[in-house]
């Protein structure tokens, strides 16, 4: 479970800020599937959603390590 939610915080993370750095600057494509989640003109705020995502299943990823561990 732990590497399946690090595997998405990465793709959540990673298709975020290249999604805002392709929106700002126009050239950086990469991860640009994620695009299609979202409604024409929304895209800024919407790789913002992805990256504060991102970080919180990588939170929750860590919590649940730590708590396995601790068990």
């Amino acid at each position: 479970m732990k590497s399946v939610l690090g595997f998405l915080s990465f793709v959540l993370i990673a298709g975020g800020i290249t999604g805002l750095l392709h929106e700002w600057l126009g050239w950086f494509r990469l991860f640009g599937f994620l695009r299609y989640l979202v409604p024409d003109g929304y895209a800024v705020y919407a790789n913002v959603v992805f990256v504060v995502l991102g970080i919180v299943l990588g939170l929750l990823a860590d919590s649940l390590e730590q708590r396995r561990a601790s068990s």
